[in-house]
């Protein structure tokens, strides 16, 4: 085992002067003075217990135990410059960010939000998820995730959590262009008429909806799909009469352009917060926290 009082600074000097065969020349190239090597050498040599160099001469030369001392020293040294490059050649651990996102951030506010930190923090990478409430918060819990954008969960759903809310959202009866309902004084009464495509019972929205459509007298198995996938319920509705029921935020595209439409109902139905849920014992890295900042920017424009 290599005794812990040699430095590396011994074994410089030593090298230095074995490959000149003198203290000053090699004192001259390490840029130290003659005394401070010769004192560094004297340590080496008591240290191993050995003369290592024959000073019988004008040169020095190596003694048998100098030259052995020599051999195995230079090799290491040469491993420990190549452990060096190797080290400082090998890429470096890419910083991550692990967002989970729920559909009614999905659409607008993510990639906003995205391509704002992309440009603040170029070198870290934005690994976004989609899923249901519970599941994302699930991960969060375990780790998988740093945090999740979205619907404020239930109370339970929050339980070792916490939530920043960046803006409150509605819920939407959303149609195809020209349905019949679309500019009916009293489409809230005609609900049951139509297929009706609910958010399934893990959605946080889910209870707000059915709690709707009890108080317009809308049998509670009216319903013919349950979804809040946008690519099946944009297309759904498009190609029937079908009634979507879904935060106002995740159609905001079809909305804007006007392939999809929301009816008139007559009731405001408040979806609840929309933010970013973490996790309560977790630390903020400055990545997270820049990308908070994105989101509450994305959420502001």
């Amino acid at each position: 085992m290599l005794d812990h009082r040699i430095k590396l600074r011994h074994l410089r000097c030593f090298l230095e002067i074995a490959r000149l065969g003198s203290l000053s020349e090699a004192a001259r190239e390490l840029n130290v003075s003659q005394p401070a090597m010769s004192k560094t050498i004297r340590e080496l040599e008591d240290i191993l217990e050995r003369q290592l160099f024959d000073r019988s001469s004008r040169r020095l030369a190596l003694t048998p135990a100098g030259r052995i001392f020599q051999q195995h020293t230079g090799a290491g040294i040469i491993e420990l410059g190549r452990a060096q490059d190797l080290v400082q050649a090998a890429p470096r651990q890419q910083k991550r960010i692990a967002a989970g996102v729920l559909p009614t951030a999905a659409t607008n506010l993510m990639p906003r939000a995205a391509l704002k930190f992309r440009a603040s923090t170029p070198d870290c990478l934005l690994r976004v998820s989609t899923g249901p409430n519970w599941l994302l918060m699930s991960q969060l819990r375990e780790g998988t995730l740093d945090l999740v954008v979205g619907r404020m969960s239930t109370a339970k759903g929050m339980e070792g959590l916490t939530f920043r809310q960046l803006y409150s959202e509605m819920i939407g009866a959303i149609v195809r262009p020209g349905h019949p309902l679309q500019n009916h004084p009293d489409a809230q009464d005609k609900l049951a008429e139509y297929p009706l495509i609910l958010p399934p019972p893990g959605a946080v929205i889910a209870p707000l909806v059915r709690a709707f459509l009890s108080r317009r007298a809308v049998p509670p198995l009216s319903h013919e799909f349950e979804t809040v996938s946008l690519a099946f319920g944009r297309n759904l509705v498009r190609a029937s009469d079908a009634i979507w029921f879904i935060s106002l935020g995740v159609v905001a595209n079809e909305l804007a352009d006007g392939s999809l439409c929301s009816l008139a109902i007559n009731e405001d139905l408040f979806g609840g917060p929309v933010g970013i849920s973490m996790r309560e014992d977790g630390g903020m890295t400055q990545e997270q926290q820049r990308l908070i900042a994105a989101l509450e920017e994305a959420a502001q424009a």
